[in-house]
C-alpha cells in the first residue's frame, strides 16, 4: 500500500518537474518517493527473516542474556576523615525543611 502511494506521489512530481515551473528539486524528489515506499515493506521483511532466524535458534520470546558485570570493589574509607553520618550542608537543608513543615503545621490549625 504504501508503496502506491508514494509511487503516485512520485509521478505527481514528475509532472511537476516536466511542467514549465518545474526544478530538479522535484526530480529529486520522483527518486526519493519510491524508496520511501520501500521502506516498509523491506522492514517487514526483515522483522519475519530475523523472527525466523531467533525460531531457529530457539531463542524466541526470550531476552538476550545479560552481559557479565566486572566485579568492582566496595570502596574503602579514607583514614584522615572522620566518618559522618550527614553531610552538614544536608543536614542544614533537612533543619530547614523541617522549620517550613512546621510553619505549615501551624499555620493550618
Amino acid at each position: 500500500m504504501s508503496l502506491l502511494v508514494c509511487c503516485g506521489l512520485a509521478w505527481w512530481q514528475w509532472d511537476r518537474f516536466t511542467s514549465a515551473n518545474g526544478t530538479f528539486q522535484n526530480l529529486g524528489y520522483v527518486l526519493q518517493w519510491p524508496l520511501f515506499g520501500l521502506f516498509p515493506a523491506f522492514m517487514f521483511w526483515r522483522i519475519r527473516k530475523l523472527r525466523r532466524q531467533a525460531e531457529a535458534e530457539g531463542t524466541a520470546g526470550r531476552p538476550p542474556a545479560p552481559a557479565p558485570v566486572a566485579e568492582v570493589p566496595a570502596p574503602r574509607p579514607r583514614p584522615d576523615v572522620p566518618p559522618s553520618d550527614e553531610d552538614e550542608e544536608l543536614a542544614a537543608y533537612n533543619r530547614y525543611l523541617r522549620e517550613l513543615n512546621a510553619r505549615d503545621q501551624q499555620a493550618a490549625e
